[in-house]
């Protein structure tokens, strides 16, 4: 199978689409087709064998049993057996929990196993130089590339996130990391400015060449890399077959997925999923304030032109939705002149609008929706309340976006809500829906859990008096000196 570049350019194999991580047009690979798979093929197996059939499908370069291989040593450190086990919440919703992973969030499906893609695609393409990984994070993605990359031989990473702009659990996860080869620097602006810093950064030859000359070569961890995004597709397929399993649907029969998502790739996931025969009727995108892709899926135009907000859902707080243009280039009919115009005018405009033939496309699966802070508040404790099960922010969004989308449209089919963190990351936030939170994240934990009896996870207490390591901020401008200095300096 090759990849192409949603923006023009030479098709490449998976191997090298996941060692550049983004095509030298500035484009994202995305695959040449989508092979069908047998959605009702693998509940026997399991996680890891349906993990090798949906991943084997998009890496036919890939030995078998190697990526066996990979698969059983990148999943064997989640704390539950089905790797994202699914909950059933009420006789309509359910939800698949994606935090059993050693970082507590969802980023760990991908991330876990991405070294060993990376390092599996360097043997493939012959590369003998060593890559050097940069990240932008808005919370989740910056401790699962630090964890999975860690002390990985020929590897280097640099994970830039924003000042102030996520949670103190994420924080602390990131700057207490250890690693010999592992980096960590705040950057004073929100999460599209660094995001939008890694780009600039990429696209530079200059900088390019001068890694290249150190005998470096950049990559990214970030789901601009197909090889982020691949292993998210699978947990769609495994939640499905555990509602048929259980008899909560019948083969063939619809679902609809609820996804807390700001950079696109939760969802996009889904829509590959959907892609390649899995039965969805809706995929339903759940916002926080920064309510860009709901205005887009309502109108077609997408205006980043608007006020960011901080919100407890930090992960989702993204105005420039990067993945996204791997969907625009299916509306375009595969057309990357007109994604490279759309991409123009964001660039230059801060917009872009789509053709009515596209949104009426995108409209036929696709649907939006976001709420406020006092609505997350509430939904947790609702939800708690009524079921029972306690809800990370983000899970909230989700679930409260789910049922106005059910109540507004009269849609009874069975939902999936993507839970895509552990409710003690944001220990302080998640107390604030049962009463007054105090300033220290880990007497907050305590008092969560003496309130819902939810268990805290161990890397949550681990973190308790762990030696912070990484202390550097910088500005948006000096970030391209940031990445530059360790490899110049020989460090």
């Amino acid at each position: 199978m090759r990849y192409l570049s949603t923006r023009g350019g030479e098709p490449v194999i998976a191997a090298e689409a996941i060692v550049r991580g983004i095509s030298p047009s500035g484009g994202l690979y995305v695959p040449e087709s989508y092979p069908t798979i047998d959605w009702n093929n693998g509940v026997r197996g399991g996680y890891l064998a349906t993990a090798h059939r949906v991943m084997q499908a998009y890496l036919p370069e890939t030995d078998s049993t190697d990526l066996s291989r990979m698969i059983a040593a990148a999943y064997g450190s989640f704390d539950h057996a089905d790797v994202t086990p699914v909950v059933k919440l009420t006789e309509r919703e359910h939800v698949l929990e994606l935090w059993h992973g050693p970082t507590m969030a969802f980023k760990d499906v991908a991330l876990q196993i991405l070294p060993h893609l990376m390092r599996s695609s360097l043997r493939q393409t012959g590369e003998t130089k060593q890559v050097y990984i940069l990240v932008a994070t808005s919370g989740d993605t910056g401790k699962a590339a630090l964890e999975g990359f860690r002390d990985v031989e020929g590897t280097r990473v640099l994970v830039f996130y924003p000042h102030g702009g996520v949670s103190e659990a994420q924080r602390l996860q990131m700057v207490t990391q250890e690693g010999e080869n592992v980096d960590v620097c705040a950057v004073y602006g929100n999460f599209d400015d660094a995001q939008t810093g890694v780009k600039q950064i990429f696209a530079n030859a200059e900088i390019a060449q001068q890694i290249d000359e150190k005998g470096w070569r950049l990559s990214s961890a970030n789901s601009i890399n197909f090889g982020r995004l691949l292993p998210q597709i699978v947990y769609y397929f495994t939640s499905y077959q555990t509602l048929v399993a259980r008899g909560e649907i019948q083969p063939g029969e619809k679902v609809n997925f609820c996804v807390p998502t700001g950079n696109f790739g939760d969802i996009l996931a889904g829509e590959y999923a959907r892609r390649m025969g899995l039965p969805v009727h809706k995929l339903i995108c759940a916002s926080n304030r920064n309510n860009v892709l709901t205005d887009f899926f309502e109108s077609g135009v997408y205006d980043e032109n608007r006020p960011f907000y901080q919100s407890m859902s930090c992960s989702i707080d993204i105005l420039i939705s990067s993945n996204l243009e791997r969907l625009l280039f299916e509306l375009a009919n595969r057309d990357d002149a007109l994604v490279r115009e759309w991409m123009q005018g964001l660039k230059e405009k801060g917009m872009y609008a789509l053709p009515q033939r596209a949104l009426d496309e995108l409209k036929q699966t696709f649907s939006a929706g976001w709420c406020t802070e006092e609505d997350t508040l509430e939904t947790i404790k609702r939800v708690f309340d009524e079921t029972g099960y306690l809800m990370d922010p983000h899970t909230a969004v989700a679930q409260c976006v789910y049922e106005r989308y059910a109540e507004k449209t009269g849609d009874t089919t069975r939902t999936v809500l993507l839970s895509t963190a552990n409710p003690y990351k944001f220990a302080s936030d998640v107390l604030g829906a049962f009463e007054q939170a105090g300033e220290d994240d880990f007497v907050n934990a305590d008092r969560l859990n003496a309130l819902t009896n939810a268990p805290i996870p161990r890397g949550m207490s681990e973190l308790l008096g762990k030696p912070e390591r990484h202390h550097d901020v910088c500005t948006l401008e000096d970030m391209p000196n940031r990445v530059l200095g360790p490899i110049l300096n020989g460090k």
